[in-house]
């Protein structure tokens, strides 16, 4: 990559996240805990910076408090280096007095604050994408293909293609035409030739779509020439794409590798169970390419009695007795003996309780934050700071598969079980 390029990241924050509620009751998107002890937002940020780039604006609206808290205390370089991860929240102004209403409505409103960092390439990356990514490979296409826009592609299966805005390209990678999740003969219509991309003829049969991952380059001159030519467009995907096609250079960059769009509550339980898994989809453990998160100088686990597999536990956990399967156990959990966990990710604890702390809960009879003993947690999410009582058994024996709990106590999302930050489930509850 040519070193005069001036390269600034943007990283998406996200709406509202209400197909991840109630995980995101209490904050936004990116800060939603993944695999134990990471956050959403480390893997777009450790995907930057590995890649060298190390001025990344992380953009928010909803929720943000959590987020700013973790990115301030995670991300901080050299006071030698040009480097910093800033939040850019959503702010009203005369000239701009709304919140964001799209995505590329809230990188026009926050182009004042680019203004003085001589960006001449901006890399806009989403928030809630599980994938590992060497962004330099990315750039190194847009410069070499003389491109205004780079979109990254991801091969696709026609079952997976309907729920994503594809793209056809011609025979050297520039982009053609552009439709946002297509159906019936409209999605025929899409398909490309990806033995183009170096896929096999085999691997090409099975995957004929190029879906847009939902991350760009840009040139920042004709971005800014976009987004002034119509100021009612708000949303990449629906309009500045299609509309950038008709005028300028854009390519595609093929991307063959693990992505998941971490979007919903079932692709979230998902792919966190996966990272337990003997041979994960998304790996973790990757020295050449680590995802970075907040340093907590957590004491090791300990495990007493227990019986666990294909699972994974972090940092400062106490564990007596516990029986886990396949599942995720985070920073200091503190689960009691007879417990039984079976595909769950429980999140653990932002801060450990006293002795004396805990027998006075006992004396008013609230449960220590944790999981009391005997109880039986099956397909569950547990958030973080949650106290689940003794003999408590969250199974979903009924097989609901949606429910909001009145109280707002816990929510069931395609029959998983959610109990939310900071609830409390007495003992003896069955769900």
């Amino acid at each position: 990559m040519p070193q005069s390029e001036n390269v600034v990241a943007v990283i998406l924050g996200g709406g509202a996240g209400s197909r991840l509620f109630p995980l995101t009751r209490e904050r936004s998107k990116p800060a939603v805990p993944l695999g134990g002890k990471y956050r959403l937002i480390d893997v777009p940020v450790s995907n930057c910076i590995n890649s060298s780039i190390m001025r990344i604006f992380v953009l928010t609206q909803y929720n943000s408090a959590s987020l700013n808290r973790h990115i301030s205390q995670t991300y901080r370089f050299s006071s030698f280096s040009a480097g910093f991860v800033e939040i850019l929240a959503a702010e009203q102004r005369k000239d701009s007095p709304d919140w964001f209403q799209g995505t590329a409505d809230a990188v026009r409103q926050i182009l004042p604050h680019l203004r003085d960092s001589r960006v001449k390439t901006l890399l806009i990356l989403s928030g809630d994408h599980l994938y590992r990514m060497d962004y330099r490979k990315f750039l190194e296409r847009h410069y070499s293909t003389n491109a205004d826009v780079t979109i990254s592609v991801i091969p696709s299966t026609p079952e997976d293609a309907q729920g994503f805005g594809l793209l056809k390209t011609d025979s050297v990678g520039k982009i053609t035409e552009f439709r946002e999740k297509p159906k019936g003969d409209a999605l025929e219509a899409m398909r490309v030739d990806t033995t183009n991309f170096g896929l096999t003829e085999e691997e090409s049969e099975r995957r004929p779509y190029l879906a847009s991952m939902g991350i760009y380059v840009f040139d920042y001159e004709k971005l800014l020439e976009l987004l002034g030519a119509d100021e009612n467009a708000v949303d990449f995907g629906g309009e500045l794409i299609p509309s950038a096609i008709d005028k300028y250079n854009v390519q595609a960059h093929l991307f063959d590798g693990y992505w998941e769009d971490i979007g919903t509550i079932r692709a979230f339980y998902e792919a966190n169970l996966d990272l337990a898994s003997p041979l994960p989809k998304f790996n973790f453990f990757d020295t050449d390419s680590p995802i970075y998160t907040r340093s907590r100088y957590l004491p090791p686990s300990k495990i007493h009695d227990c019986d666990i597999d294909n699972s994974m536990v972090s940092e400062g956990c106490i564990l007596n007795g516990v029986h886990a399967r396949t599942s995720i156990i985070g920073l200091r959990s503190r689960i009691d003996g007879g417990v039984r966990i079976e595909s769950s990710i429980i999140m653990g604890s932002d801060f450990y309780e006293s002795i004396d702390e805990i027998k006075a809960n006992i004396e008013r009879g609230v449960p220590h934050i944790g999981i009391g003993t005997n109880t039986s947690v099956r397909r569950a999410i547990i958030d973080k700071n949650v106290r689940i009582g003794k003999n408590v058994k969250l199974l979903n024996h009924a097989g609901v598969d949606n429910y909001d709990d009145p109280r707002g106590s816990f929510f069931i999302r395609e029959g998983i079980i959610i109990v939310p930050k900071g609830a409390v489930v007495s003992d003896g509850t069955e769900i």
